[in-house]
């Protein structure tokens, strides 16, 4: 199956999670992918905030980044833990692979829900649908299968994760299917006024960092690909993935690279437009993600070596892509 086509049995699928979360008596944890989106974020508090309505013993491993730290009260945070207990279900969600799974281990009955084309089918139950503009959508479906009753506070995170992974609506992966299941969720009480501007809230050291990472922006292949990167002596880098964003809209760009460096690597996360794939550079660079937005981590490598991989990656993307 190609892994970035829709997945043929996916109601079938869901409807299997959803029996098999309904008739669970054990412990359920819910985890998603290190560096958390709003996606990840939004999913994983949304289905646990729905398995606790319908009585279950469900844990949220989760450290939101955070301008997505309005979202959960103090007492739905559980610790991470490096062993689950006999008989627990792990759900992961919106993580592309295993190893990216933080917070708890992949042990257990595992069951596996995301839209990332590059996720390997891991664990017992693998429900993953790259048709699908966010895992939230998805667990949208979850949920309602479920048979829970929605409320404004299960509405909200899963709004969330769709508005962050569409752009508030603006990305190409906006579909009219995404755009009802957004207007049901908002039926349900969600104040999307409310939830849009805090979804822009940042700390005032961002807009000081913002400076410091604007004057590093580069230009290569004729303008072709924006690059910055976060400077070392930054300081704190919290909420920096925003400037990939930012420097997508060079006019005349089809691919824009962020880099910043961490004591495991370099990460690299990565926008494309036009006919060109961030999830083939990523790809190249060991990473992976969406065909508009992809990332990486080259580890061992400091910034200079980054950028020599990067250019080399992309380089090949707009090859094949025509532009070269």
């Amino acid at each position: 199956m190609d892994g970035n086509a829709p997945d043929p049995k996916y109601w079938e699928k869901m409807r299997l999670v959803a029996e098999v979360l309904k008739a669970v008596e054990g412990p359920i944890y819910i985890a998603t992918h290190v560096d958390p989106d709003g996606d990840a974020i939004g999913s994983s508090l949304g289905l646990y905030r729905a398995l606790k309505a319908l009585g279950k013993e469900a844990y949220w491993v989760a450290d939101p980044p955070r301008f997505l730290r309005f979202l959960p009260k103090e007492e739905e945070y559980s610790d991470p833990v490096e062993k689950l207990p006999v008989g627990a279900t792990l759900v992961a969600l919106d993580s592309a692979e295993p190893s990216r799974v933080v917070g708890v281990p992949v042990e257990g009955f595992v069951i596996n829900i995301d839209h990332h084309g590059t996720n390997p089918r891991f664990g017992h139950i693998a429900v993953v649908d790259p048709s699908k503009a966010a895992t939230a959508q998805m667990v949208k479906d979850l949920i309602d299968l479920l048979g829970v009753e929605w409320t404004a506070e299960i509405a909200t995170p899963v709004l969330t994760g769709i508005l962050t992974d569409t752009g508030n609506f603006r990305f190409a992966n906006t579909t009219p299917e995404v755009l009802r299941v957004a207007a049901e969720l908002l039926g349900y009480g969600v104040k999307l006024a409310e939830l849009t501007d805090r979804l822009q809230f940042r700390p005032p050291s961002y807009f000081r960092l913002m400076g410091k990472v604007l004057s590093t922006v580069a230009f290569h292949f004729g303008g072709l690909l924006v690059t910055a990167h976060l400077p070392e002596d930054a300081g704190a880098e919290e909420d920096s993935d925003d400037f990939v964003g930012l420097i997508r809209y060079v006019e005349g760009s089809v691919v824009s690279v962020f880099l910043r460096k961490r004591e495991e690597g370099v990460k690299v996360s990565i926008r494309s437009r036009g006919g060109v794939s961030a999830q083939n550079i990523a790809l190249k660079l060991g990473g992976g993600g969406h065909v508009p937005a992809a990332g990486a981590t080259l580890k061992g490598l400091d910034l200079d070596q980054a950028y020599e991989r990067v250019l080399e990656a992309v380089a090949e993307e707009l090859r094949r892509a025509g532009y070269l």
